[in-house]
């Protein structure tokens, strides 16, 4: 919940607060820090959910077809993340250097992104499926 649920408060709420009181290449710089903080909340999620399907036996294969897409989004927006970085200067104005490319990568890491959530949201739905079916009933 943490990472999927702070991904969503952040995406909705802070980026366009944030643009709009900073200025994009501000708020840019902000998102830089937070984007790295949620994909790495993003593994220790994905390690937990792991252990957690080796622990219950309800839903496994679907389970464990939507945690490898979530671990491959997550390690495809860590490459793009890099690829983004690569064409904005961070040490002066923020002048981004090829815009088409850096607005190509950017867009990927978006898309990922929001397939991610989507993914997440079907996790935590067949978790919580999963854990209603493996509890003994009294």
């Amino acid at each position: 919940m943490l990472w999927q649920g702070g991904f969503f408060f952040y995406a909705v709420f802070v980026v366009p607060t944030g643009t709009e009181v900073l200025g994009s290449f501000q708020q840019g710089r902000v998102t830089r820090e937070v984007t790295l903080s949620l994909n790495l909340i993003g593994v220790a999620t994905l390690l937990l959910i792991a252990w957690d399907q080796f622990q219950t036996s309800a839903m496994r294969r679907a389970r464990w077809i939507i945690w490898v897409f979530l671990v491959s989004t997550l390690a495809a927006q860590f490459v793009c993340h890099l690829q983004v970085e690569r064409f904005v200067d961070f040490t002066r104005d923020g002048r981004i250097e090829d815009y088409p490319a850096f607005y190509f990568w950017h867009r990927v890491y978006l898309c990922l992104a929001a397939a991610q959530w989507l993914a997440g949201l079907a996790c935590m739905l067949l978790t919580l499926i999963a854990w209603r079916t493996d509890t003994p009933t009294g």
